[in-house]
């Protein structure tokens, strides 16, 4: 697989687990709508620097474990890809659930950038399924040997998605009809998101044979 070819592949999976609703989706969703969009946008650049921190510590990690274990490399991409189609699962199956976005604690006194930004990065830092996410991600799609133009370029691959989308979330639901649009089309957004997802899953799983 080419260079180009495996960083549009991570891309699209990492955006797909990021564009479903989570834990940081709801942190950022009630920053942008107890607080302001500043905030909201401040909250989204933290979560943005936590995965680049994230995807580093991963890809680096898999690339010295993988190096002296290659046996590991079957075995991670097979494990990557159930993890992958129990993640749609888990999106598919609660596409019906409601959000919530409640605003009971909207105060005048907003909080100020700088805590909005460590609220987000603490908030990605935090939660150890970004980190299984990620290396499951890169143990089922990046090669064995690891061309540098592809670790250089994947951080900020990963920066571009979380900060992007996340910011995009914080201007959407700082507003009132955007916000209502999307949790009218909930339920098929978190199902095309769930059935992507496990169909990755299920294809990663078929070739774990393949090295």
């Amino acid at each position: 697989m080419s260079t180009i070819i495996t960083l549009i592949s991570i891309a699209s999976a990492t955006a797909i687990g990021a564009i479903s609703p989570g834990p940081s989706f709801v942190m950022i969703a009630r920053t942008a709508v107890t607080s302001t969009r500043a905030n909201g946008l401040a909250a989204a650049f933290g979560m943005g620097i936590g995965g680049t921190i994230f995807a580093v510590a991963v890809l680096l990690g898999l690339q010295a474990l993988l190096a002296s274990v290659p046996v590991l490399y079957l075995v991670l991409k097979a494990a990557g890809g159930a993890y992958l189609a129990y993640i749609g699962y888990r999106i598919w199956r609660g596409a019906n659930s409601p959000l919530m976005l409640s605003a009971e604690s909207c105060e005048e006194t907003h909080p100020t950038l700088r805590h909005s930004f460590l609220l987000g990065l603490g908030a990605q830092l935090s939660n150890p399924k970004t980190a299984i996410c990620y290396g499951s991600i890169f143990a089922s799609l990046l090669p064995k040997e690891v061309p540098v133009a592809l670790m250089l370029s994947l951080p900020l691959v990963i920066f571009t998605i979380e900060a992007g989308w996340y910011s995009i979330v914080a201007m959407l639901l700082s507003s009132v009809s955007p916000r209502d649009t999307y949790l009218r089309y909930k339920s098929w957004v978190d199902r095309v998101a769930g059935g992507v997802m496990g169909l990755l899953g299920v294809r990663l799983m078929a070739t774990s044979s393949e090295v």
